[in-house]
């Protein structure tokens, strides 16, 4: 069977995670997931306790990142997770841990 076009479809993500996400080990779990799924962007944590990430690649790819992002390591505890969609820019090689 072939893939549907939309999941060939190349798009953008923007995510802030509320929780327990700082401090255990949250970023470097996005990171992991993220080169496993072959996503682009990067991950970095907020001043308010939250994470952000922008990430892109194949839509498929995004969607199945974003579950993995909602669930987190064991020892984070996500309440939130706030998620906007756009467009593909194809700005990133690759998917990296920020610091402010």
């Amino acid at each position: 069977m072939a893939a549907s076009p939309m999941s060939d479809e190349m798009a953008r993500l923007w995510v802030e995670v509320h929780g327990r996400v700082q401090g255990v080990g949250f970023r470097y779990f996005v990171q992991n997931q993220a080169r496993r799924l072959g996503v682009t962007g990067w991950v970095r944590n907020r001043p308010d306790g939250s994470v952000e990430l922008e990430a892109e690649g194949r839509r498929a790819d995004l969607e199945r990142f974003l579950e993995v992002v909602r669930r987190g390591p064991s020892s984070a505890r996500v309440q939130r997770v706030d998620a906007v969609w756009g467009p593909y820019t194809g700005q990133y090689d690759r998917f990296e841990v920020r610091f402010w």
